[in-house]
């Protein structure tokens, strides 16, 4: 199989389309998927598999809500060394031991490391959400917002989405990736260049809500995640804990609250 690589977010590859008794020589796009290693300042924190393109929201969006950094504007400048390398710049004013934040491992691009212990620390470090109430007519069109800002899923079919949305259905930010998480931390690094922190919003994903994407949501100080499919346990605890709205199975008018009913009016916003 060759691939027609152009540091693009999609690529072209040789496909045998079988069909009952055909088979057919064709091309075919699919996501790219390439390693993007953090750096702050000149140590190498973390390295995450992501589709190339939006890296500074990314890389953004990651140092808030892992707490590595507690304000975008403590960011002076980032640089690409390469295609592969995006280097941190902090202000002057702010001092950090950027070894005790390196991970020793790669950032998988489809989920990442949590467990029950983590939910404590969690707790303790994540931005509680400002009160806020949504109809249930707004958050019923959310996930449909969504899979229409999309395109390179429309092109690959491969590649995960995640949005911004205001509590009056209006949209703040929406970014994709080949990673769940990864596209979480793009929308969210988008969204906090225009305001920090952020007004009530939600969080909307295009699958399943795992305990990291309910973790990055709290970090960033965002009221609720909403799904197409379902929340983990842990996701359910999480949200429970830290007063949150977590819904799933969002399709069309209906869904299921998993967390924070009482935040949902009826009618419309």
């Amino acid at each position: 199989m060759t691939t027609n690589r152009t540091g693009a977010r999609s690529a072209e590859v040789d496909v045998i389309r079988r069909r009952g008794p055909e088979r057919t020589g064709v091309r075919d796009a699919v996501a790219v998927e390439d390693p993007l290693e953090i750096r702050l300042a000149e140590v190498p924190i973390a390295v995450t598999m992501r589709t190339p393109g939006d890296d500074h929201d990314l890389v953004r969006g990651f140092l808030l809500t892992e707490a590595i950094l507690l304000d975008p504007a403590e960011i002076a400048g980032m640089e690409h060394v390469d295609g592969s390398r995006l280097t941190v710049r902090l202000r002057d004013d702010i001092q950090l031991q950027a070894e005790q934040f390196q991970r020793n491992m790669f950032v998988s691009s489809s989920c990442g490391v949590c467990g029950k212990a983590s939910i404590e620390q969690v707790e303790l470090m994540a931005r509680r959400p400002p009160a806020f109430s949504v109809s249930q007519d707004v958050l019923a069109h959310l996930t449909d917002q969504l899979r229409d800002r999309q395109p390179v899923f429309d092109q690959t079919g491969g590649l995960h989405a995640a949005g911004l949305f205001d509590v009056h259905g209006r949209l703040l930010a929406v970014r994709e990736d080949v990673g769940r998480h990864n596209a979480v931390d793009k929308a969210i690094g988008a969204a906090v260049k225009e305001s920090w922190p952020l007004p009530p919003s939600l969080l909307v994903v295009s699958g399943r809500q795992s305990f990291e994407i309910v973790q990055k949501a709290a970090m960033a100080g965002i009221g609720g995640v909403v799904g197409v499919s379902a929340p983990s346990s842990l996701a359910v605890e999480l949200a429970e804990k830290l007063g949150m709205l977590l819904v799933g199975f969002a399709r069309g008018e209906g869904f299921n609250v998993y967390a924070g009913e009482e935040r949902l009016t009826s009618g419309a916003a």
